[in-house]
């Protein structure tokens, strides 16, 4: 999915071989380390080619075998989640200066370390939509709230199951965007053949900017994206963390939670629980218009600037 999307912005893509090794069972973790291995040799080569004057990295276990190669050249690390993984705090010892998405993130670093916080950066073809100009795209009745479901780019099969149980009770009320994933997307598009106008479903969209401007209210994981999209447009939420990764997107739940812009769905509670929710918040406007102002008061829009003029000051260092 990395190569084509890379590939639609005319960037040159090269991919190297890494897995990981942490909670990796004994008998993959040779072939694991073997793989680590050819993707530390593809890095040098990659390094020896281009001779970079820095490197960017944001986390990953696949960003090992550069960072080992690249030793000896400069080295940002930008970190999205607030949490950082395991990789991430491995990249961090090779990085001489890290990008964090909130303040809250600087507690898992050495203080000796150059951090800057720069928000969650966003592409422009996100930020360009406007509401009127969304409901436009999408062909959507104004007048009538519209709520957004991001199961991610593969797609969040519990989600995607407890919007197919309440869906024609949301059709009464709603207009549904539902970006499904690619996983589950022949079996939606099956269970829903006569679910109406008001029902949008798609596997993949790039132009996500305009179904999050659309929106009145998201249901979705809690992954980085969360930081830095949903407060740009101001969009209240309601965040299901994935329960396989509770801890990092609980975190950056919690963040959101914490400060009035979102709502927490355990993944266990969405079909009993979820339509409730998404009635009691669409009943109450003075409740959603301040989620929303909460939301719109964390957005920091010129992150990808501020991580620029970050790799800048580098290379003329």
């Amino acid at each position: 999915m990395e190569a084509d999307l890379v590939a639609r912005t005319g960037l040159q893509f090269k991919a190297i071989q890494a897995a990981g090794l942490h909670g990796v069972s004994l008998s993959k973790l040779p072939g694991n380390l073997a793989k680590l291995i050819r993707g530390y040799q593809q890095s040098r080569k990659i390094l020896e080619e281009f001779q970079p004057d820095v490197l960017l990295f944001t986390g990953g276990y696949v960003a090992i075998p550069m960072a080992l190669a690249g030793s000896k050249f400069k080295s940002l690390l930008y970190v999205p989640d607030i949490e950082p993984g395991l990789a991430l705090k491995t990249l961090a010892r090779f990085s001489d200066h890290i990008a964090l998405t909130t303040p809250e993130s600087k507690k898992w670093f050495s203080e000796k370390k150059n951090m800057t916080i720069t928000g969650y950066p966003l592409r422009d073809d996100i930020k360009k939509w406007a509401k009127s100009e969304a409901q436009t795209y999408f062909k959507l009745e104004p007048n009538l709230p519209t709520i957004l479901f991001v199961g991610g780019s593969s797609g969040a099969r519990s989600i995607n199951q407890a919007v197919l149980s309440i869906l024609d009770q949301l059709l009464e009320k709603y207009q549904v965007i539902h970006l499904t994933g690619h996983l589950d997307w022949e079996t939606i598009q099956a269970a829903t053949v006569n679910a109406g106008d008001r029902y949008h479903p798609f596997p993949y969209l790039h132009e996500i900017g305009a179904a999050m401007a659309a929106a009145d209210l998201a249901v979705s994981r809690a992954g980085a994206s969360t930081l830095g999209e949903y407060p740009y447009f101001g969009l209240p939420a309601i965040l299901v963390p994935y329960p396989y990764a509770w801890r990092y997107q609980k975190v950056n739940a919690d963040y959101l939670v914490d400060r009035g812009a979102a709502v927490l769905l355990r993944d266990e509670e969405l079909k009993s629980d979820l339509l409730t929710m998404i009635n009691d918040l669409m009943a109450n406007p003075a409740y959603l218009a301040h989620m929303s102002r909460a939301m719109s008061a964390l957005s920091q829009p010129m992150a990808a600037e501020r991580i620029s003029e970050l790799l800048y000051e580098m290379t003329e260092a």
